[in-house]
């Protein structure tokens, strides 16, 4: 019986063992695979060495020379990500983006930009959201529409081609997937994506003083913009490992010359890539640990336990089968007579049967029983005359 309740047991905890893991695979591991409510803060570096950009200072515009360093700077905003209602609730979360652009040197800032937007939790993507704004002129654009990737790929990154958003076009152009390479011990999924001679949408306040610098006798002008983006993505979580975009504006009015206005190789500098690797990893580490160390290893036990509870109960069962068999197999056991005291009875009754009646026995009819040595009878005395004849 404490076989088959130990077996029962054991079986009990394989099948609740196996539930877990298939509970790890299925619900928890997907629930981990998107961007938390509570993200940290975080800070990407990249430079530019030997860049030519322009520069507006004070009313003055020039093109200088000199190193760059770009700075961008994400911070998640919870209570615009816990008031997002509809199809956002719980499907997005909100992002706060800076970056600055300064001059190595003497650290004058060169541009800076503001951003407000929602992501999908798990592609990363922009959604479309009634609050999200860009300010790279001074002002909030509420008109801007955000979508594909921006600075994050999709939780499990596929080798396909994906959109990447351009802040200067405003709109999203293909990004291939160009192929593997391991940074700091991660393989990453390569994607490139380039943008070659596109006019930027300017308005007059910012096109004229351009023209007016550079081109005095042009009465039209526009600025082309190319931009060879590749971006390293690890594909387990999406996150950026390294970036390099190679940038070039040129103002290319209706009269004169061409004036190149921006001419810089940016990439993220060593620290941002190692930064970037740990957190790639540990995310890594995280996911792999709940979605594959531990549910083989309960599934593993599992099966064990399921397997001995069969082997236990089937051996318990058996066991009381061979008994119940054994038992019918043996002959009753019947008590037979003792020769001893009893025996010694039967003989003293034999002799008591002998030498006179038992207490509880009815004597026979014949008095031949009585010893000799009893006196007899006394002979009745011979009847009277009176009494003759009288009965």
């Amino acid at each position: 019986m404490k076989h088959r309740a130990l077996g029962a047991v054991l079986f009990g905890v394989g099948v609740l063992l196996l539930a877990l893991a298939a509970g790890l695979v299925f619900v928890v591991t997907p629930a981990l695979a998107k961007l938390p409510y509570d993200l940290d803060s975080s800070t990407s570096v990249a430079e530019a060495s030997n860049a030519k950009f322009l520069q507006i200072n004070d009313g003055s515009i020039k093109i200088n020379d000199g190193d760059l360093r770009s700075t961008v700077l994400v911070t998640q905003l919870p209570k615009e990500t816990a008031n997002l209602t509809g199809d956002l609730d719980g499907k997005a979360v909100v992002w706060r983006v800076g970056q600055t652009v300064e001059r190595v040197d003497n650290k004058q800032l060169v541009s800076a930009y503001g951003a407000q937007l929602a992501l999908d939790r798990v592609s990363g993507a922009a959604l479309e959201w009634n609050g999200q704004w860009l300010d790279d002129t001074g002002q909030q654009d509420k008109g801007i529409k955000f979508a594909g990737q921006i600075y994050k790929f999709p939780f499990h990154t596929e080798k396909k081609d994906y959109r990447i958003f351009d802040r200067d076009l405003r709109r999203v152009r293909d990004a291939k997937f160009a192929g593997t390479e391991n940074i700091k011990g991660i393989e990453t999924y390569r994607f490139e994506q380039v943008i070659t001679d596109e006019p930027l949408n300017l308005d007059s306040g910012r096109l004229t003083p351009l023209l007016a610098t550079f081109a005095p006798g042009a009465t039209d002008g526009k600025v082309v913009y190319s931009n060879q983006r590749t971006v390293w993505v690890d594909p387990v979580t999406g996150s950026f490992i390294k970036v390099r975009e190679v940038q070039k504006k040129v103002l290319t009015p209706n009269v004169g010359a061409p004036t190149t206005l921006l001419d810089a190789d940016f990439a993220y500098n060593e620290a941002t890539i190692t930064a970037s690797a740990d957190r790639a990893k540990d995310s890594r580490d995280s996911l792999r640990l709940l979605s594959v160390y531990v549910p083989v290893g309960l599934a593993v036990l599992g099966l064990v336990l399921l397997i001995g509870g069969v082997l236990v109960g089937r051996g318990a069962a058996a066991a009381a089968v061979g008994e119940a068999r054994h038992r019918a197999d043996v002959p009753t056991r019947v008590e037979e007579p003792v020769r001893g005291a009893d025996a010694a009875t039967d003989e003293q009754f034999e002799v008591d049967r002998q030498g006179g009646p038992l207490s509880d026995e009815i004597p026979p009819a014949s008095t031949n029983w009585r010893a000799e040595e009893e006196p007899a009878v006394p002979a009745q005395r011979p009847a009277t005359e009176d009494g003759a004849g009288k009965r």
